[in-house]
């Protein structure tokens, strides 16, 4: 069975048309791979690939290539994929040229200690320089960094949507801006080695989302109560409820990561997300009234009085008028389709 509903991959494709020509004949060269957004740029590729007859050849780093042949053979079998094991910061470079480059891996999040006292600052920053290297000695002629929305810092609670030149940034004197303050480097970097060397850096910066391969006990609220309505509820949420999110289903990132790879204006970052904004208190109460569980909601903590709710919601604008990139799925359906793709796993598992 596959990893990936064939039915989302057929979306993909149905509105891709015309884009993969570029990649016809292509070597290329992919960190991050075997993550949530590596492995649906991945099977989109492959889907792409196979419909086309494009050629394309890739080489995949991974930290763990035998989870990954056991979690999705069809993919780490496929005849043009090799798996490469190693992370961004310590791989052994593959032999030939590879004329584009997408750099999705990032450091996992960790607490400073007396060893490492900048937690991930330092691995994202060397692993992206590392990449950076083997684009400029093995032939890019186009590079995808895939960035944040935590380089804009905290956005204020009077800018509704946060557009790519919001000058905001991280506080450099909080310890949790580590990650924030590391894409940004990365993203400077990037974009000085394309100058430099003579490739194209194209930059996507990711909000959230929703789809299948969401973990469900991570630090996403829409994971955390799609695996609540699993359980039959309670829904719970830890804070106020009154934070403002966005959600991009899984399918649609995948049409807009390639085509800001293979159209997007080179050091011209692109924001990458809905603009639909729900509180997560609403986000809940959708999740329960979607999956038809008619799961309850407990809210642990009261809103401050007077307080303005705080936002993560990107102004998608640059992508849209440059680019033609909408979100096709609705909020609504890509929960929809999550909940059923962790249901039937849960299935697969139990048969197992």
């Amino acid at each position: 069975m596959s990893l990936l509903p064939a039915k989302d991959l057929d979306h993909i494709i149905s509105h891709t048309h015309g884009l993969w020509e570029p990649l016809r004949g292509a070597s290329i060269f992919f960190t991050g791979a075997t993550g949530f957004v590596g492995t649906w740029l991945l099977a989109s590729v492959l889907r792409a690939n196979d419909e086309f007859d494009l050629g394309v050849s890739i080489c995949a780093l991974s930290r763990n290539p035998g989870r990954f042949m056991a979690q999705a053979p069809e993919l780490a079998d496929h005849h043009a994929v090799q798996l490469l094991e190693g992370d961004m910061c310590g791989f052994m470079p593959p032999d030939g040229q590879f004329s584009y480059v997408i750099h999705a891996a990032t450091e996992r999040s960790f607490e400073p200690d007396h060893r490492r006292p900048v937690g991930a600052f330092d691995a994202d920053v060397e692993g992206t320089r590392r990449v950076l290297e083997f684009a400029r000695t093995h032939g890019a002629r186009r590079f995808l960094f895939t960035s944040s929305g935590a380089v804009y810092g905290a956005q204020p609670a009077s800018l509704t949507h946060i557009p790519e030149d919001y000058a905001g940034a991280p506080s450099p004197l909080q310890p949790g801006s580590a990650y924030g303050q590391a894409k940004r480097v990365c993203e400077f970097t990037s974009m000085m080695y394309g100058k430099t060397y003579g490739f194209d850096t194209t930059i996507a910066r990711l909000f959230a989302f929703v789809g299948p391969l969401l973990p469900l006990n991570a630090n996403f609220a829409v994971g955390n109560f799609i695996r609540d309505a699993l359980a039959g509820g309670p829904l719970r949420i830890a804070g106020d409820g009154t934070p403002y999110r966005s959600y991009l289903y899984a399918a649609d990132l995948a049409i807009w990561l390639w085509t800001i790879l293979l159209r997007g204006t080179s050091a011209r970052p692109y924001n990458v997300g809905s603009a639909r904004a729900v509180t997560i208190a609403e986000l809940a109460r959708t999740v329960a009234d979607v999956t038809g569980r008619g799961a309850s909601i407990e809210i642990a903590q009261r809103p401050a009085p007077g307080a303005m709710p705080a936002r993560y919601v990107p102004e998608v604008e640059r992508a849209a008028s440059e680019l033609a990139l909408r979100d096709h799925v609705s909020l609504e359906d890509g929960i929809m389709k999550t909940y059923e793709w962790h249901r039937a796993l849960d299935r697969r598992k139990t048969i197992a």
